[in-house]
């Protein structure tokens, strides 16, 4: 495959958490969240995206988020639990996207709020249609999802290279 090539990121941000008596990390999603990341994941599989890999954040709500919406998914991409992903500025997370094999074409990753919104919006320097007005509009609920697009190797990604192409929220 050549650099050149077109690539794909997801940026999904984890389904509603529950708020137990436990660490940040350990928090489990809630009943609502539970249904939002299958919803979320069913919306995923409508794109036809053909996700080569997905990144995650290590902390519980995330993991399971993945675990709930990769399930809609015709295809399983290979899954890397990812520390640097939890609690990680816009900054950091475009750092660990430019160390991603350029073999993988198509990326989710599954994070944080306000690390996921904020990556999303220095990355887009275009967007397709209504999607920025509708993800400025929402903002980044939990579940919600951007899809972007750029062209080549991951370690040229930056600010303002990708095009946002689309966005999905939970209904309210």
């Amino acid at each position: 495959m050549s650099v050149a090539e077109s690539r794909r990121i997801v940026l999904f941000r984890h389904a509603k958490a529950d708020w137990p008596q436990v660490t940040d990390h350990e928090r489990p999603l809630a009943d609502r969240g539970r249904k939002d990341a299958a919803e979320a994941g069913r919306r995923l599989a409508d794109t036809e995206i053909p996700v080569d890999l997905a990144l995650c954040s290590t902390a519980t709500r995330t993991r399971e988020t993945w675990k709930l919406a990769v399930q809609e998914f015709a295809h399983r991409p290979k899954t890397v639990y990812e520390e640097r992903v939890y609690e990680a500025s816009p900054g950091e997370l475009i750092a660990v996207l430019n160390e991603t094999p350029d073999d993988a074409r198509n990326i989710v990753l599954i994070g944080h709020n306000p690390g996921v919104q904020g990556l999303a919006d220095i990355l887009a320097g275009s967007a397709e249609g209504d999607a920025r007005e509708r993800m400025n509009r929402r903002g980044f609920p939990a579940a919600a999802f951007a899809v972007l697009s750029f062209t080549g190797p991951w370690k040229t990604l930056e600010p303002g290279t990708a095009t946002l192409l689309d966005y999905w929220a939970p209904s309210e």
